[in-house]
């Protein structure tokens, strides 16, 4: 008999662990889940790919959404069904604000929604924010690991290459906007709507704000460098560890 399995991640209805780390590379749901101990994958299809295991104790769900917010609210809805309550997204960001550099953790505390998909689904007014929780249990682990971090606002924007619009660059600069990335905002709004805990770390692989007006820029990009490489690894243990804390303050 056919499992009963949701339509798009192709998960199980129910009986997930309440915790997740979400991604965008179905290779770093992968390495997140090498991790765990127990780690099974259990669904991968299209960009979603699925694992459980657990982190010292502690039931985790590790998926990977794709590049951008429409199929990242996909698979939000999906894992909440099936009985995630709390999420943390762990990604990579291009900084915005001086002295993030490449490698640094960046905590988001809001995002601005420039998505591409909320707009559609809630009003323009309606914030897009981190649970206060997430984002103190963020700051924790990572000041333990002795990652360096930021804390601050996200520009979340669904374009992921400059075109021929001018990009409100200088504007979120002076608005001390710390990093730009592409899903924090869709799932913020996701888990407010529905009653859910979520937060976002992100690794900075780019920390040249001039690139995201320079139309060459995609040219000179390059997250595989070393330096990204070993924020990734300090930032896979932080988004464990935080949702680890998280799991326990709510059993207490």
């Amino acid at each position: 008999m056919t499992p009963d399995l949701s339509p798009i991640a192709r998960l199980p209805r129910g009986g997930l662990p309440p915790q997740a780390v979400v991604v965008g590379d179905p290779a770093r749901a992968a390495a997140v889940a090498e991790l765990l101990d127990g780690a099974a994958e259990i669904s991968y299809h299209r960009e979603y790919r699925t694992f459980t295991g657990s982190w010292k104790g502690v039931p985790v769900v590790v998926a990977s959404h794709g590049v951008g917010a429409p199929g990242a609210v996909l698979l939000f809805q999906e894992l909440a069904d099936a009985g995630v309550r709390t999420f943390v997204r762990f990604g990579t960001a291009g900084a915005i604000r001086a002295g993030v550099g490449d490698g640094d953790l960046v905590i988001a505390e809001a995002a601005v929604r420039d998505d591409g998909v909320t707009q559609q689904l809630v009003p323009p007014e309606y914030p897009a924010v981190a649970a206060p929780e997430a984002v103190l249990a963020l700051q924790r682990a990572a000041a333990e690991a002795g990652a360096p971090y930021h804390r601050g606002v996200v520009w979340t924007r669904a374009a992921f290459q400059p075109g021929l619009l001018p990009l409100p660059v200088a504007a979120y600069t002076a608005a001390d906007v710390a990093a730009i990335e592409m899903e924090a905002s869709a799932l913020f709004v996701t888990a407010s709507l529905r009653g859910l805990v979520a937060g976002a770390v992100l690794v900075i692989d780019g920390a040249n704000a001039d690139e995201l007006v320079d139309e060459t820029a995609t040219g000179g990009y390059d997250p595989h460098r070393d330096v990204v490489a070993e924020g990734v690894a300090r930032g896979a243990v932080v988004a464990l560890e935080a949702l680890r804390a998280l799991a326990e303050e709510e059993i207490r």
